[in-house]
């Protein structure tokens, strides 16, 4: 019992979803008889629920993949795993199946936000008892109620969005150049868009920083109650408007950023007037049209705080110029409408 509890106490002291899932990984390797720890992550690729491995043990370490999960060669469709699925159905707390002698596998769903994105699979070679599933269970229930914590403290309340302080830890310790220019696949939110051919744009990320536009005047004709449905309502617009592993934050006010993942500069267009078309048919209470204006840029060159200026001068150029538009920064410097700023690894000019 005293190594569990050591291992719960250094479970708990991690602040990162990857080194909580480590840990907890970690800590139910350590339980007797078991031969084999993974954490799956749930994700929608086409309308079809698949799992890849997002952590696992190999040579007796815990390793995780960068990788995005729907260009994941080891992925597979959920109907592989029929237990864990009709779990998942049912909404159960765990499923358990054999697939072969001394091969005895537990999955328990990691339900956030009314839906399953992650699954922790231990495997055994034994039967589970009744006391080693109220052991794993326990310790199930810390990492699930940490983990509610970590994303609790992450996410803006009113909207439910990632917050401009989990943008700033995400964006700041990756380096943009290292996440650009990977040709991959389109998946769900950009799955009516053609594939990228080898004569097409390398694929890139994208951040776009986007503004309701006169929110002010929301504020002040109907009152605070009404902006703040304005901006739940715009929040819901988003999340159905990019995909899974793109990255939507609220900045505060009624500014939000999106990071636009593995796409090229037409489709990056496509994607960001597709939602701005979809805010402006959208039949808001009382108020009846609301637009937003976008500014983006791409994230292979630069800093992190040069690239959030650049699409900063963007959006600005774009409400300064008529509003419900988007505006690509390149393409206003080629132009002459906007100045690049100077900058330089250690001081960005403004």
């Amino acid at each position: 019992m005293k190594p569990i509890l050591q291992n719960l106490v250094e479970m708990t002291g991690h602040r990162d979803h990857l080194r909580l899932e480590k840990s907890v990984l970690s800590t139910l390797q350590k339980l007797s008889n078991t031969t084999e720890v993974r954490a799956l992550e749930v994700f929608t690729d086409g309308g079809a629920t698949h799992v890849r491995p997002r952590t696992w043990l190999q040579d007796g370490e815990l390793v995780s993949t960068d990788s995005e999960a729907p260009s994941d060669p080891h992925r597979e469709p959920l109907q592989n795993y029929p237990a864990l699925c009709q779990c998942i159905e049912k909404r159960d707390i765990r499923a358990k199946a054999s697939m072969q002698k001394g091969r005895y596998t537990l999955w328990l769903p990691v339900w956030m936000h009314d839906k399953v994105s992650t699954c922790l699979e231990i495997t055994q070679s034994r039967p589970f008892s009744v006391h080693k599933l109220d052991v794993i269970q326990g310790i199930f229930h810390v990492y699930q109620n940490y983990q509610s914590l970590l994303d609790y403290s992450e996410r803006d309340a009113l909207t439910g969005l990632l917050n401009r302080k989990t943008f700033d830890e995400q964006f700041s310790r990756s380096p943009a150049a290292s996440m650009a220019r990977r040709a991959r696949p389109a998946a769900p939110g950009l799955a009516d868009e053609a594939p990228a051919s080898c004569c097409e744009p390398p694929f890139e990320q994208w951040l776009a920083v986007m503004d309701i536009d006169h929110f002010k005047q929301v504020n002040d004709r109907f009152g605070h109650l009404y902006g703040d449905e304005v901006l739940i309502l715009v929040a819901n617009i988003l999340r159905n408007s990019f995909r899974s592993h793109d990255r939507v934050f609220r900045f505060g006010g009624e500014e939000f950023v999106v990071l636009l993942r593995s796409t090229n500069l037409a489709t990056a267009h496509k994607v960001f007037n597709r939602f701005r078309l979809a805010v402006q048919e959208y039949p808001f209470p009382q108020l009846g049209q609301v637009t937003v204006s976008i500014g983006f840029v791409s994230t292979s060159r630069g800093s992190p705080v040069e690239i959030l200026g650049q699409a900063d001068q963007a959006l600005y150029h774009a409400k300064e110029n008529g509003r419900n538009q988007v505006c690509f920064y390149d393409d206003l410097v080629a132009s002459g409408l906007l100045t690049a700023k100077v900058a330089n690894d250690d001081v960005e000019l403004f």
